[in-house]
């Protein structure tokens, strides 16, 4: 009888989170794009993707909890790196992070009507891994991003873990804070794996997600030659912060 409930439950949330993620894209796009234009451009856009993710959660029947080593300043750009391992990463980032922050995404969801029009609107960053010179493109947007005073949200594994462990990093995000100067925040995420697996189309479970950033990395003495050993220690902290929530 137990199991049957379980499975009562799951359906029921997962449809909820389905319907939950269609209305909400299609309402918040839609305001996105009505409002993207008002300046600062793009600020609007952000506030609705907040909207966004809140209904995504409400949605999946599942909380956020933030957690922060040290406060962060809402008026400071910050590279945020995180671990990746499901679609509701990125609703449990939107929710905690102060202040304006744009994300990397897809190329290919750029392309997609309404949705990616509100992405573009918005200054997210559009990333196709596939083309050399299409990367390089990537970088010079995520500087302007960053110099215009926004935050940046990258994922430094690319894509979702199938089993919550930390999978290699590339070194865009590192790379990216050593051009602007702006500080590194790593950030574990815990709890969203269970929700939904990166494997699993439909099935989505409620569940808490607790999400903990870690004290910001200060680049200024850090030189372009030491990336790696920055990135080794960037990891090292997202390993411990993801490690502290699975306790």
């Amino acid at each position: 009888m137990r199991q049957e409930t379980s499975k009562l439950t799951t359906f029921v949330v997962s449809a909820s989170a389905d319907v939950t993620l269609f209305v909400a894209t299609i309402v918040c796009a839609v305001l996105a794009l009505l409002t993207g234009w008002l300046p600062p451009r793009g600020n609007w856009t952000y506030r609705f993707a907040r909207l966004w993710s809140r209904w995504m959660m409400l949605g999946a029947w599942s909380k956020v909890g933030s957690e922060f080593e040290e406060p962060l300043d809402p008026q400071q750009g910050y590279v945020f790196l995180a671990n990746h391992q499901s679609l509701y990463d990125i609703p449990a980032l939107i929710r905690g992070i102060p202040g304006q922050a744009r994300f990397l995404a897809k190329k290919s969801l750029f392309r997609i009507p309404i949705f990616g029009w509100a992405l573009a609107m918005g200054g997210f960053v559009p990333v196709d891994r596939s083309d050399r010179k299409a990367s390089q493109e990537t970088f010079r947007i995520a500087v302007e991003r960053l110099q215009a005073g926004n935050s940046l949200v990258i994922f430094p594994e690319e894509t979702r873990s199938r089993d919550g462990e930390l999978l290699p990093f590339k070194r865009g995000g590192v790379l990216l804070a050593l051009k602007t100067g702006y500080p590194i925040v790593p950030v574990g995420i815990d709890g969203t794996l269970e929700m939904r697996h990166r494997d699993s189309m439909l099935a989505v479970r409620p569940g808490r997600v607790r999400v903990r950033y870690g004290k910001p990395i200060d680049v200024s003495g850090w030189e372009v030659s030491r990336s790696q050993d920055l990135q080794e220690r960037v990891r090292a902290e997202i390993e411990r912060l993801k490690s502290s929530l699975d306790s």
